[in-house]
Formats: structure tokens, sequence, C-alpha cells
């Protein structure tokens, strides 16, 4: 786990890098807007239809979204009462409440996942994010926002954003043709696979460039606490016990509890932005929780392995 760890810490630093050295010119934030939109419309949606479509779909994949699901209402639950408690203002509380409950289950989920459990692995990230972490986010999430936040957005185009995810329709044909028992045609097959080949390292290459700190962020640390004890410890553990009640073991399970303690989600920087919370706190909080992940993850491993 750990030699895993080191490489996905090793893309990632690489886009840390760029960040700071602006090679050719190239502002950061241009660089990921440009490798975003490659994996967003064309890269991951050839990856979630390549696994959806040849995975074996059933009863597994309800506990998967079962347990997404329990983690992440657990999360908001207790991301409310910590805000409530610390007397955050509306805009820190909309931060830290989807900071808290909404994991990176894809762009950092699906590489550590597959490189330490094998390719099936990625089905399990692909399930626990587009089955329950998507929909929720673009439903829940939109409603904790809109309710913490303030914009003159309509609500009613966000949640309509949800149907405009390539990655949803990617996985509801999948599904179709999976179910329906449609052969994959190996001249398709041979091109999804070249095209998901560039999924993981553009991910995480990206995320690094989206993680950012400066000198004025450090009186930001006090309100990060609940952030951290919550989305690498706590929901994890909530998602563990759940996990083994509803019956799974092994490395499904193993698989499942590590999705729970991936660190914040990158795209709830949109919601912050849209609804006018306070993105500074929102960014912090991805930035801290990705870098303690690399500490967390391998002891959440070790602990499931044992």
């Amino acid at each position: 786990m750990l030699e895993v760890i080191f490489q996905m810490a090793g893309l990632i630093i690489c886009g840390v890098g760029w960040r700071w050295l602006h090679p050719a010119g190239l502002a950061p934030a241009e660089t990921r807007t440009v490798l975003t939109a490659l994996v967003y419309y064309l890269l991951l949606p050839a990856l979630v239809l390549s696994v959806l479509w040849k995975a074996e779909l059933g009863e597994s994949s309800v506990l998967i979204a079962t347990a997404a699901a329990v983690g992440i209402f657990a999360g908001l639950a207790i991301g409310f009462l910590s805000c409530r408690l610390c007397r955050n203002s509306s805009a820190e509380a909309g931060a830290v409440i989807l900071a808290i409950t909404f994991p990176n289950a894809t762009y950092l989920g699906l590489p550590v996942l597959e490189a330490t459990f094998g390719p099936w692995a990625r089905g399990v990230a692909i399930q626990y994010d587009l089955f329950a972490c998507t929909p929720l986010l673009f439903t829940v999430g939109v409603l904790v926002a809109a309710r913490l936040g303030a914009s003159d957005e309509n609500t009613g185009a966000i949640y309509r954003g949800l149907l405009r995810i390539p990655a949803m329709w990617a996985a509801l044909a999948a599904v179709a043709l999976n179910v329906a028992d449609v052969p994959l045609p190996s001249v398709l097959d041979g091109l999804l696979t070249l095209l998901e080949r560039g999924v993981v390292p553009l991910m995480l290459f990206s995320l690094g460039l989206s993680l950012e700190w400066s000198r004025s962020r450090w009186r930001l640390l006090p309100s990060l606490v609940p952030v951290v004890v919550v989305r690498l410890l706590l929901v994890p553990l909530i998602v563990m016990f759940v996990a083994g009640s509803l019956g799974m073991s092994g490395e499904l399970r193993a698989a499942v509890v590590m999705e729970a303690a991936m660190p914040s989600m990158v795209l709830g920087l949109v919601l912050c932005d849209r609804f006018k919370l306070d993105v500074g706190l929102y960014a912090a909080a991805v930035t801290v929780t990705t870098a303690l992940s690399m500490v967390t993850l391998p002891l959440w491993f070790a602990w499931l392995s044992a």
C-alpha cells in the first residue's frame, strides 16, 4: 500500500510542481481546465462504459451504493452538528459540511483502489461515486449549499446539471447493455481500453494542480479540524460497520471503506463558488485532507487487511 501511495503522491506532486513553475508560460488554472475537460467529457465516460459494461452488477452494486449513501448522510449530519457547536458563519458552515460529506471517490479513489486491489476495484470506485456520491451531490449537496449560501442562480438549473454529466449517461448505457447481455465488440473494447489508460495519471496530475496553500490560510486550520477528523476517520469507521452489517467482507468491504476514507471532493469547489460559500476554506480542506490521506489511507488498509 505504501508503494501505491508513493506512486499516487508522485503524480500529485508533479501537478503541484507545475502549478509553481508554470512551464511554457501556461497558467495552472488553464492547464487544469483543459485536462479536466478532457477527462470529464471523453476519458472518464470511456472508462465508465468499459468497466460497467463488463462488471458483475447485482446485489453487490446495491450494497456498495447503500454503504456509500449511509456514509454521506452520516457525514452530513455530523457536519451540521459540528458547525453548530463551532458556531461557524453560514458561508463557513456550508463549506465545512460539503467538505465533510463528499469524498474524492473517483479522482483519487479510483486510482488508489485500482493500484491496491487490481482492475476489478475500478468498478467499486465508479459505482460508489455514480450510484451514490454524484447524484447526492447534485441533489442534497445543492440543497445544503443553497440553504447556507447566497446566489441568484436557479437551483433547479443546478439539479438539472446532473443530467448533463457524461459519465452518468455512460453509466446508464453501460448498465443497460450489461443487463441486456449485449457483447462488447472487440474493436470498441480496444478503443475504450486506449482511452481509459489516460484517466488515472491525468486525474492525479489535475488534482495536484488544484491543491494550493498560502500563509493567509493558516488561520483556517481550527475550522479544518472537524473536516479532517470526520472525513478521514469517523465516516470510514461508520461505513466499515455498515458494510459489515450488510454482509460485505474481504476485499470488497476493504475497497468500500477505502472509498469512504478518501479526502474531500474537488468538485465541491464548484458549489461553493456558485452559492457564495467560503471557497478559500473549502480549498484549504481539499488540500489538507488530501495531504493527510497519504498517511491515513495506508493505516486504514493495514487495519482492514489485518
